[in-house]
């Protein structure tokens, strides 16, 4: 979350400068055109978080330079989405004037969606009593007339939910919705329209496909639940408890029945199918019974490891989303002598700032 001031007028700059970046990134390996998906300019990250600064009787909001570690005010932020921007002055209006909400109060989260829901996160440096939860229940109130707000209380070893700590996401990807639970703290693409391209590129990339998928890194389902599609079955795995429950109820949520979510681990999965341990939920999962001709993989910045580069390269098709072009092109060098690169993309999830999310698509060498 860039805590820098943009100017939108240099969006189509910075676009392009990362355009060329991605470009030279890949031309080792007989890339030469990119499908570029562009981000709103302004208000397209769905969540954001800022540290609260108590002065005398007044209070804002603050992100800190990451390199001096200069304290700078933040009023609004055209970065954030409207309801972000909408709720941010109205909570420290609220509760500038409330003692038994402002004592101690350290920072606020949002998490918000296109359909106007939001999950505020209030954050303590001290106890939560039930003092606190009836004014905030109070606070949740008046800000029901921005849309659907839940409020969670956080304090040290202490979480209370006012009602849910989840939001529902409604994503359309080619032309139709999907709805996603989002759940506090796990992970969610922070920009919705680049996020909907990508899902929707991912589909494309994949209509025709034969057999079954496996996806690593699945999280909430934001890719599995629109591809299954077009394959028989998806098989997908992720460590994260919470968001194994978020695609199951995703799946329920969606009424698509042909994905098997598993708990586990990209480099347990790897170890299970190159036969060095045993897993119990595998085996409750049958994965032999699965037929994954293609694998999608959504890996964290440090890109894949060793064992599963070795794994993804067992199957005809690969479609790697990255966070990182440079994990991306590390591990690229080492699946090219098995596959070549049939189309790529550069998703601007993160404008203004020198981060990219790139996609590409493998295929087996004949």
């Amino acid at each position: 979350m860039t805590h820098q001031a943009i100017n939108s007028d240099d969006y189509q700059i910075q676009l392009s400068n990362k355009v060329e970046l991605l470009k030279s990134m890949l031309a080792p390996f007989a890339v030469s055109e990119i499908d570029v998906y562009e981000s709103p300019k302004t208000h397209y990250r769905m969540r954001a978080e800022f540290r609260v600064w108590h002065d005398g009787d007044d209070l804002f909001y603050i992100m800190f330079n990451p390199d001096t570690r200069e304290k700078i005010r933040v009023d609004s932020f055209p970065v954030a989405n409207e309801l972000i921007n909408d709720l941010m002055p109205a909570i420290l209006d609220y509760v500038r004037g409330r003692p038994n909400l402002r004592k101690k109060l350290f920072q606020v989260e949002f998490l918000t969606t296109t359909t106007n829901e939001a999950l505020v996160s209030l954050i303590y440096h001290r106890q939560l009593d039930e003092t606190w939860q009836r004014e905030a229940l109070e606070l949740k109130h008046d800000l029901s007339k921005f849309g659907k707000i839940e409020i969670v209380g956080r304090a040290k070893k202490q979480k209370l939910c006012l009602e849910k700590d989840w939001v529902v996401e409604t994503l359309i990807i080619d032309e139709k919705p999907y709805r996603f639970q989002q759940v506090e703290n796990s992970f969610t693409q922070p920009n919705a329209a680049v996020n909907q391209h990508m899902v929707s590129w991912a589909l494309n990339a994949t209509k025709g496909s034969h057999g079954d998928l496996l996806e690593l890194y699945c999280g909430n389902g934001n890719f599995s639940l629109p591809l299954a599609q077009n394959f028989n079955r998806v098989l997908a795995t992720e460590i994260s408890k919470t968001s194994v429950a978020s695609a199951r109820y995703n799946c329920e949520l969606n009424d698509i029945h042909n994905v098997t979510v598993v708990r586990m681990s990209a480099e347990e999965f790897s170890a299970v199918m190159a036969g060095d341990r045993e897993s119990r939920r595998a085996n409750e999962a049958e994965i032999e019974s699965f037929d994954c001709r293609t694998v999608l993989v959504d890996p964290p910045r440090a890109g894949l490891d060793a064992d599963t580069v070795e794994l993804v390269r067992n199957y005809d098709s690969i479609v790697y989303i990255s966070c990182n072009p440079e994990t991306l092109v590390e591990n690229l060098e080492s699946l090219q002598s098995t596959h070549n690169v049939s189309r790529a993309a550069l998703f601007d999830q993160f404008p203004y700032t020198h981060h990219m999310e790139a996609g590409v698509i493998l295929k087996r060498k004949t």
